[in-house]
């Protein structure tokens, strides 16, 4: 079953993610963004290179061939760290060729392929349908981490609900949240996510909230 909203989502995060770039210079992106060691330039070489390999996973469930999402465990961090230095104005079109090279092979796939089992560089087996989903979290997300960046307000309502549900069962697994808190959808899912906390999230004991490291 193609996963129509998912799709949209992702479309819908890399025109968001797309916006909120067109409003930050070159010079802006070689300072630091909103993610602990990375400048813009680093923000920019994730997004497309994580286009790229998600467009391996997708090939993978288009053709049956394995396709892994990278050649080797450090090469996501080695492919980000080459992309970093490249000029900037490649940068902004590397974001934007790697999404439209994603759309295309994720085109390829169609009827029981969506269901397919692909492997995700964490080692997690799951449906080709869960990649649109993996890129639509990245594009949001990330977007909020340019300096200056989006919002989480800005974030369609039923993509919140997804996400907060996503983030909260990673979180549980490795026990990392311990708390009960109530508020807006956006609100918990920026501090779930680890892009702070606001004012109107409300913990149900009255403790003061734990300051959660950033989730992607």
């Amino acid at each position: 079953m193609t996963p129509t909203r998912e799709l949209r989502w992702m479309a819908e995060g890399h025109e968001h993610f797309l916006s909120c770039l067109r409003s930050v210079d070159d010079g802006q992106l070689a300072r630091p963004s909103g993610l602990p060691g990375w400048t813009g330039r680093h923000l920019l070489s994730h997004l497309g290179h994580n286009a790229r390999a998600l467009s391996r996973l997708a090939r993978w469930a288009a053709t049956g061939e394995p396709t892994p999402m990278y050649p080797s465990t450090s090469a996501r961090a080695e492919e980000i760290e080459t992309g970093a230095g490249w000029p900037v104005p490649r940068l902004r079109e590397f974001v934007a060729e790697e999404q439209e090279q994603l759309v295309a092979v994720l085109g390829l796939i169609t009827g029981e392929r969506w269901q397919a089992d692909v492997i995700t560089a964490q080692g997690r087996i799951v449906p080709a349908g869960t990649i649109p989903w993996l890129r639509a979290r990245e594009l949001w997300i990330h977007a909020h981490d340019l300096r200056p960046g989006g919002d989480f307000a800005f974030m369609p309502a039923d993509f919140l609900d997804a996400l907060v549900e996503d983030v909260l069962t990673h979180r549980r697994a490795r026990q990392s949240v311990a708390v009960n808190v109530s508020g807006p959808p956006a609100d918990l899912a920026q501090w779930l996510t680890g892009r702070g906390a606001s004012p109107r999230l409300r913990p149900a004991t009255g403790s003061a909230l734990p300051e959660l490291p950033p989730w992607l």
